[in-house]
């Protein structure tokens, strides 16, 4: 069954397993952990061979290539803040019930609306971040004009 967050309050007043609500909770902390620059918190709560997907095309990081792009900006107090609006979570239907994956939208006052997405496993330390996707959701209204623009840069690039 899934489960739809809008804030941690929400969270509370919906009758939720204690594994859904255990991943919201990892994903409130993922969120404030990178608002706050805290680096080891931040990257504690990924699996070790996690994976972050970025808004570039480009962007797909191992967690030590993603470490070793955010620890300038975590380092100098700017990490980055994503404010969740609303999330589904949903844990797979597999006899360990180990796996949930999720997806959330998310308040950015430098991007506005983005997406996240992705999967977290239940080990010996709780739930942590396997992958996680950070997107932005187009209007369909603006889809044909946004990615000719993208694909006009891509053109160029190469």
């Amino acid at each position: 069954m899934g489960l739809l967050l809008a804030s941690p309050a929400l969270a509370a007043s919906r009758r939720t397993s204690s594994d859904e609500a255990a991943v919201g909770r990892v994903l409130d902390a993922f969120h404030a952990a990178a608002a706050h620059s805290d680096f080891k918190a931040y990257f504690d709560l990924f699996t070790p061979d996690g994976v972050f997907i970025g808004t570039d095309a480009a962007e797909r990081w191992s967690v030590p290539e993603f470490k070793a792009y955010a620890k300038a900006p975590f380092a100098a107090g700017k990490g980055w803040t994503y404010t969740p609006r609303q999330r589904h979570v949903t844990l797979a239907p597999v006899a360990c019930r180990c796996v949930a994956y999720f997806d959330e939208l998310l308040d950015s006052r430098s991007y506005g609306t983005s997406r996240g997405t992705g999967v977290l496993l239940k080990g010996p330390h709780g739930w942590k971040v396997a992958q996680y996707a950070l997107t932005f959701p187009i209007p369909n209204d603006l889809a044909k004009d946004t990615t000719d623009r993208i694909k006009a840069f891509e053109a160029k690039a190469k």
